[in-house]
């Protein structure tokens, strides 16, 4: 279940930390506090519909923990994007210095998803495990078992905003760097290194193992193998999974895991040969490829995110789309550039680091073979999982060889040697591909030039942005005559007389609508737009209502259009007196009436 909830986990941190929040939510707070109330109601009384209708014993409660532990993430994304979550908990970071403190709200939204859903399972989970817990220490159990997959995000995002507060530009300036990138990663690794293992050990309430033959002899065979760890009773599911697991990079802060029912089914042989296998992902550095595989995601998404954003904006579908949906454009952007990475994150764990996790599973496997020289006794373990945990000899998922398949190629490495050293070599070979391709990845991605794709798209995008304001307040002239300006400066002349239009209906008296049309109409490039006797009844109409120099200068400019030259020389000094700053403009306006005709 841990990479499954890693997984989940991922995709809701992924989905909450880049989104934007919006700067007007869609409802108002007492509604969209009332929807938010409701739906999770209703995923409460799902879930314990069911959990009730769950098939018995623990495989059909991890079905069902993992069904809904699905929805909680799809309900999360819903909340973030249609109730616009973000926007209600962005003041929680005190006004944006402590960004980590929305983050740390938002987790605890999805938080309280999965506290619903565990509540609802609690029936289920005293009936298998026969136990009786209060819920207070059930959701405690459950919120402990899962922090750890969510601390070094916490961890690191808390140190990044407060290095960002201290009075030190320099700092600040490399933090936003890339080489506040490989710093963060520094961080990352030194709290995976030393703090995670530890910290891990005391939320899942890890005790160590008894003094006693049976350490002793355990301590003996890990000594044997030259393996220095600790090793600790591990309770998950009230120690009923048949299970084990090791932690740890550092020697000494290095902990072998394993639960009392493990203990308890297998013989002394057996539990050596699951020993063996845990000792076989530390000989083997699989806790090291893990972070490198971590790390290779890291550099892939970064590499993709910085060209993402200027591909879909220099794309006509963006626009096509904004027409017709109802969000604003840095929403849809937003959304747009989100899923693709999404998507990125979900097959890149699925499948690549899925792939490599099931392959080093099957090459921890096969060092049962260099410490006991025979796989039988792993394999006699594998068979009464099956037997006592309940589980199918088929069943596999996307982290897991099915147990089927790990004892099948078991017994043929019992047939052909040869096969563990091949395995090996395929694995390593795979890495090197992987590593290439990683590299090759970011390095062809940091070579596309953004700036020779955003090259014109700042037109489409703040039309874009115009158009939006002009849908969402139909009756605001304001927006369509910033539209019109905009569509006139980018010599879309014929777009510009229609957006004033539709801004002049709304508003018939408003002086800048009537200046700035008649000003396009006596001056457009395109000599069929042109009507200078509206241009003088437009301007006309905007120096009655407002008198200023600019607005003076328009009705000079559609007299002389009609072959008034003395009224626009007149009215031309009139924008002198009263904007003096702009003389030397209003005397060259002068001096062109005078000396040639309109329209030459």
């Amino acid at each position: 279940m841990l990479y499954t909830n890693l997984l989940y986990f991922l995709v809701a941190i992924f989905i909450f930390s880049t989104n934007t929040p919006v700067t007007r939510p869609t409802l108002p707070p007492l509604w969209t506090l009332a929807v938010l109330a409701a739906i999770y109601w209703g995923f409460s009384r799902f879930a314990a519909r069911v959990f009730n209708r769950s098939t018995a014993g623990l495989s059909g409660y991890f079905a069902a923990e993992k069904k809904m532990s699905l929805l909680a993430v799809l309900v999360f994304a819903a909340c973030i994007y249609l109730l616009d979550l973000k926007y209600y908990l962005k003041p929680l970071s005190l006004g944006g210095l402590l960004p980590v403190l929305t983050d740390v709200a938002g987790l605890a939204c999805f938080f309280l998803l999965l506290i619903m859903m565990w509540l609802a399972a609690r029936s289920s989970y005293q009936r298998i495990f026969q136990r009786s817990l209060s819920r207070g220490t059930f959701i405690g159990t459950n919120i402990k078992a899962n922090l750890p997959i969510v601390l070094p995000w916490l961890t690191l995002s808390l140190v990044f905003d407060c290095l960002l507060l201290l009075p030190i530009p320099e700092l600040a300036s490399i933090l936003r760097s890339s080489w506040g990138d490989l710093l963060l990663f520094i961080l990352f690794l030194f709290f995976l290194v030393l703090v995670f293992p530890p910290l891990v050990r005391i939320l899942w309430g890890c005790t160590p193992l008894p003094p006693g033959p049976l350490r002793d002899r355990l301590q003996a065979f890990c000594q044997s193998q030259r393996i220095d760890t600790k090793i600790y009773i591990w309770p998950l599911f009230e120690g009923q999974v048949l299970t084990a697991g090791i932690m740890g990079i550092i020697p000494h802060l290095r902990y072998l895991l394993i639960t009392p029912a493990l203990l308890e089914t297998l013989n002394q042989e057996e539990v050596d040969s699951v020993l063996a296998h845990e000792i076989g992902h530390v000989k083997h550095r699989h806790l090291l490829l893990y972070v490198v595989l971590f790390l290779g995601f890291s550099l892939l998404a970064g590499a993709v995110a910085k060209p993402l954003p200027h591909l879909i904006l220099a794309n006509d579908f963006f626009y096509r789309l904004l027409s017709y949906l109802p969000v604003t454009p840095g929403n849809l952007l937003g959304v747009l550039v989100t899923m693709p990475l999404l998507v990125l994150l979900l097959v890149y764990f699925r499948f690549i680091f899925g792939y490599f996790v099931r392959n080093f599973e099957r090459q921890a496997d096969t060092f049962v073979f260099r410490a006991l020289g025979t796989s039988t006794a792993l394999i006699q373990s594998f068979e009464k999982i099956i037997l006592f945990g309940g589980g199918s000899r088929e069943e596999k998922n996307w982290h897991h060889f099915g147990i089927g398949e790990r004892i099948d190629f078991l017994q043929r490495c019992e047939r052909d040697r040869s096969l563990i050293d091949r395995h090996g070599r395929r694995l390593g070979l795979q890495l090197i591909a992987y590593g290439i391709c990683v590299a090759l990845g970011v390095f062809c991605l940091q070579r596309i030039d953004v700036d020779k794709l955003s090259a014109g798209y700042e037109t489409k995008y703040t039309e874009a942005v115009l158009l939006q304001k002009t849908r969402q307040e139909p009756a605001n002239s304001l927006w369509l005559m910033y539209l019109g300006d905009f569509l006139q400066n980018r010599k879309m002349e014929r777009r510009a007389i229609e957006a004033y239009e539709k801004a002049l209906a709304l508003t018939p008296l408003s002086a800048e609508i009537n200046n700035n049309l008649a000003w396009l109409l006596v001056t457009a490039q395109d000599k069929s737009l042109r009507d200078p006797e509206r241009s003088l009844s437009l301007a006309s109409t905007a120096a009655l209502l407002k008198e200023r120099g600019y607005i003076l200068d328009t009705l000079a400019t559609a007299y002389w259009a009609n072959g008034l030259i003395e009224e626009a020389v007149a009215t031309q000094l009139k924008s002198i007196r009263l904007d003096p700053n702009n003389k030397a403009y209003y005397q060259e306006q002068i001096k062109k009436f005078r000396q040639r005709r309109w329209g030459e």
